[in-house]
């Protein structure tokens, strides 16, 4: 596609020597990429792939960045069909794809798995398992001319006898059992034959899978299905899509961004188990809690010795203020990187509620009244914001645009913290005083048990797969692993003296506490909970966010004012 198609003073700003207009340039391709003209859009990304390799950071970052929005998404990236009965037909689950007009363009869609068929309508993917085998361990591809996404879907054939209570919770959430196909009109498929028994593959192997499978139907809809032996084993799962690294603060020079020729929706960021400081950044008085946009673009820090929210842009490090009506505790960002919540109160009987901000103005669209001492709140898989009041010993969920509670959950006292298993459609939350883990029914907003865990749980983080809780206890230095099906606990596992926080890598393979005493982040294995190193930060870390790309995660430390920045994957 040539530049040519590019609006005349585009063309001008990126061939400019000036690097600020160059990056006026990147916000103008990033505009284009996204609009409705395919043949412009798609210029604009051929540019911005070009500026990736500019010879300033700043423009490539920037570049890289734009270019990363362009691409191809699905929500969610999991189906759980859990466990199906014996005789059972078929079962239905249906996927957002979504992505801007050129993302979406003649896609196609690639399918692995036994008895797995898939079909794209719109923005509306619809999967299909048809048991053939005991168990699924499968995936659909999205494909379309700003890379793939990629669908994982798993599933169990059960035996004859009934069906276990969690399994059915599982199927409930992803399946409908209902299907009309002459709904979706006409389709040729193509039908592959089973691929013989192989090792788990990587990206590359899966990425000349996918080339070499084309499915089109007609009028804009595209089926797959493919069959595959029992005794193959499932193939490599694609991790989140990556966004932005951060341009920071650093006594060494940062590092330089290395640039893979694999398409950048393609591309996964596999977590270290030694990760490394790159840099830090300063930030208002007291950062407590921090949480990084979904899109990667800024983090969030809430600074409990003032009323101020200091917003960082993770591209060029620079760092707004903006001030709130009480004291800003903790933080959570909407799905769509569009709203900001953050949880306040000034001192235990003063203060309470959650600020709503308009993260693209910057400014405060709202304030919801909350019980006395909202923590740590959280944006749960269906986009509502659940915050637990830590003085009342119970969780209010808000819906968006809601200015009271639609839901309000009684739990043990006192609540500091909430993790979802939307598969299992469970929320889960640290409650410090009684030392007991609460398991929520999110479809009924009802208390469905406790898990004792060890004294003072903190923090409580669900693993990617939504398989497995983490809870750290602050007084025993410890975290407990939960199996979030069976509730059955692990533990306690040491880590770092006074863990207060703790958070997964996007890939699972590993998980965070920050050790307020110790001064340090504790690494974990995300299955096992073994300890496979320590990093040192700031002094007294309070909270971790970790960007949903996995490259880099951001530490609150509290008496140094600053947010720690760490290079988590690569």
């Amino acid at each position: 596609m040539s530049d040519l198609t590019l609006p005349t003073h585009v063309l001008t700003e990126i061939d400019s020597p000036v690097r600020e207009t160059r990056l006026t340039g990147v916000d103008e391709l990033g505009r284009i990429a996204g609009g409705n003209d395919l043949a412009m859009a798609a210029a604009a990304r051929n540019a911005l792939e070009r500026l990736t390799q500019d010879d300033s950071r700043s423009v490539s970052v920037a570049a890289t960045t734009a270019l990363e929005r362009t691409a191809i998404r699905v929500r969610p990236e999991r189906v759980d069909f859990g466990q199906i009965a014996p005789g059972t037909p078929r079962v239905v689950a249906d996927v957002l794809v979504d992505g801007p007009p050129l993302a979406l363009a003649s896609s196609t869609v690639a399918v692995s798995g036994p008895g797995l068929r898939a079909m794209l309508t719109g923005r509306q993917l619809r999967i299909l398992w048809q048991p053939r085998s005991e168990w699924l361990d499968g995936s659909v591809t999205v494909r379309g001319p700003a890379g793939w996404a990629e669908v994982r879907v798993t599933g169990q054939l059960g035996v004859a006898a009934p069906v276990s209570r969690s399994a059915v919770e599982a199927q409930l959430r992803t399946v409908n059992t209902t299907v009309n196909h002459a709904a979706f009109g006409p389709s040729r498929v193509t039908v592959l034959p089973a691929a013989p028994p192989r090792r788990r593959l990587g990206g590359i192997v899966l990425i000349a899978a996918v080339t070499a499978l084309v499915v089109l139907g007609g009028a804009g809809v595209a089926w797959a299905l493919i069959g595959r032996s029992g005794n193959e084993q499932p193939a490599a799962v694609a991790g989140p899509l990556p966004t932005s690294a951060p341009v920071v603060e650093t006594t060494a020079p940062a590092p330089a961004v290395t640039l893979s020729k694999e398409p950048l929706a393609a591309r996964r960021i596999a977590s270290l188990a030694k990760p490394t400081v790159v840099g830090t950044v300063k930030v208002g008085a007291e950062p407590e809690g921090v949480a990084v946009a979904p899109d990667g673009r800024t983090v969030y820090v809430a600074n409990q010795n003032s009323k101020v929210l200091s917003i960082v842009d993770t591209a060029t490090n620079k760092v707004t203020p903006l001030t709130l009506r009480n004291t800003p505790r903790f933080v959570a960002v909407s799905r769509d990187s569009k709203q900001v919540y953050v949880s306040m109160y000034d001192t235990v009987l003063r203060g309470s509620g959650v600020a709503v901000i308009d993260a693209v103005g910057r400014t405060v669209e709202r304030y919801l009244d909350t019980g006395n001492m909202p923590y740590a709140l959280s944006v749960g898989p269906d986009g509502n914001v659940w915050v637990p009041i830590h003085g009342e010993g119970r969780v209010q969920v808000f819906s968006a645009g809601d200015q009271k509670p639609e839901a309000d959950i009684t739990v043990p006292n006192n609540p500091h913290a909430v993790g979802f298993s939307g598969d299992l459609m469970r929320a889960f939350t640290a409650n410090h005083e009684s030392n007991l883990v609460a398991v929520i029914d999110m479809r009924t907003d009802k208390l469905l048990d406790t898990v004792p865990v060890s004294k003072s749980p903190h923090s409580i983080a669900v693993s990617p797969d939504g398989r497995r809780a983490m809870v750290v206890s602050y007084q025993t230095n410890t975290v407990d692993v939960i199996d979030t099906v069976t509730l059955k606990r692990t533990g306690p596992l040491p880590v770092g003296k006074g863990a207060q926080c703790v958070a997964f890598a996007p890939d699972g393979k590993h998980a965070y506490t920050v050790d307020e005493a110790a001064g340090t982040i504790t690494v974990l294995d995300g299955q096992t909970g073994k300890v496979t190193s320590t990093v040192k930060v700031g002094r007294s870390p309070r909270t971790i966010g970790v960007a949903a790309d996995g490259r880099f995660a951001y530490v609150a430390n509290g008496e140094d004012n600053t947010i720690s920045v760490l290079r988590v994957g690569e």
